[in-house]
């Protein structure tokens, strides 16, 4: 049998369909570091980013039939363990926090922006132009570098990292504005 790191894509496909257990210990392997440290973005408690990762790749062993390899097995791996980690803060209100865009909480700092909840925050980003929204949400959120993103969107990686500048400042422009209201409101 060759080496679990030798496995070809289409062969641990094959083998999840299959649920022999080698190649979803093979997949597991390959891109459970990955999906982790995506994991441990969302939260500073490992056994939470633990039970959310392995939450994911169940979900990525029950979907692997519907794998069509358009795109890389990562990036859609990425995707089915993102979506874990969306439905385990969603299900869990007392993991609710407040989006803070600083490693600190000063409540003088002018960039915070009070009472901003993620889900306003995914509000937001819904706002921004199309294009400029989907790498946005590739790169920041899922985690994809500029060349995944313009292999998954059929751009260059110039054009990705345009469209994330792009939608940086018109999400700060939509953070001030949000801010603003904040202010006048509780003036």
């Amino acid at each position: 049998m060759p080496k679990e790191s030798n496995y070809s894509e289409a062969e641990l496909v094959a083998g999840c369909v299959r649920n022999d257990r080698v190649f979803q210990e093979a997949l597991y392997r390959r891109y459970f570091h990955v999906m982790m440290k995506m994991c441990r973005r969302y939260t500073t408690d490992p056994e939470i980013a633990m039970t959310v990762c392995n939450d994911g790749f169940l979900k990525v062993y029950k979907k692997i039939e519907s794998f069509a390899f358009k795109g890389s097995l990562e990036g859609w791996i990425r995707r089915i363990v993102y979506h874990s980690i969306s439905d385990y803060f969603r299900k869990d209100s007392k993991y609710v926090q407040f989006m803070v865009f600083e490693d600190h909480d000063d409540a003088t700092n002018p960039d915070i922006v009070p009472g901003l909840y993620l889900e306003d925050l995914m509000k937001l980003i819904a706002k921004l132009p199309t294009m400029s929204e989907k790498v946005f949400r590739l790169y920041a959120i899922e985690g994809f570098n500029h060349r995944e993103i313009g292999e998954t969107l059929g751009m260059s990686e110039n054009t990705s990292k345009w469209h994330l500048a792009n939608a940086r400042k018109k999400l700060q422009d939509l953070l001030n504005d949000q801010r603003n209201q904040y202010v006048q409101k509780n003036s």
